[in-house]
């Protein structure tokens, strides 16, 4: 067996236990807006799901501008110094998955075996399973312990972190 980078590690662990990101995307008039979103990850594809409703700003947002970034961070620990919380920032292109298709069932395969008390929600026709294709991600596990990521990169370590 391989030896797996500590950075790389911590990564497919924080992806994998934290279940809500920041979504960042731009609005109309291209101002930055930020919004809570539960995410999964879409292993055969290597891609970050969301299951969103058409209704939601951060939805219409990503459709007409679908360059967004996604922040997951660990939680806070009592005692512990904030700036020292693992997180990393992903930055990637949103596309809507459309409705029966394999990646469609893939993603909603993924979301729900995340967040199984969702699945009433994925009948709602107002509900959209988003991929978003990771293009560079850059990670902080800590005091002095940063790096940048590229695609390939972030491919291996989500195809790594699904169910």
């Amino acid at each position: 067996m391989s030896h797996e980078p500590r950075l790389t590690s911590a990564l497919r662990a924080l992806l994998g236990t934290q279940r809500i990101a920041a979504l960042g995307t731009l609005d109309a008039q291209g101002l930055p807006f930020v919004s809570m979103v539960p995410f999964a990850i879409e292993p055969v594809q290597g891609s970050v799901v969301l299951h969103v409703s058409g209704l939601a700003l951060h939805t219409r947002n990503l459709q007409a501008a679908p360059q967004v970034s996604l922040m997951v961070m660990e939680a806070e620990r009592a005692g512990e110094p904030v700036h020292a919380l693992a997180r990393v920032t992903l930055v990637g292109t949103a596309g809507v998955l459309p409705s029966d298709t394999p990646a469609w069932r893939d993603a909603r395969k993924a979301y729900l075996e995340r967040f199984p008390e969702a699945e009433p929600m994925t009948q709602l026709g107002d509900f959209l399973f988003v991929a978003i294709t990771v293009d560079s991600a850059r990670q902080v596990a800590g005091f002095g312990a940063a790096r940048s990521l590229d695609a390939q990169d972030m491919v291996q370590v989500l195809r790594s972190a699904g169910p």
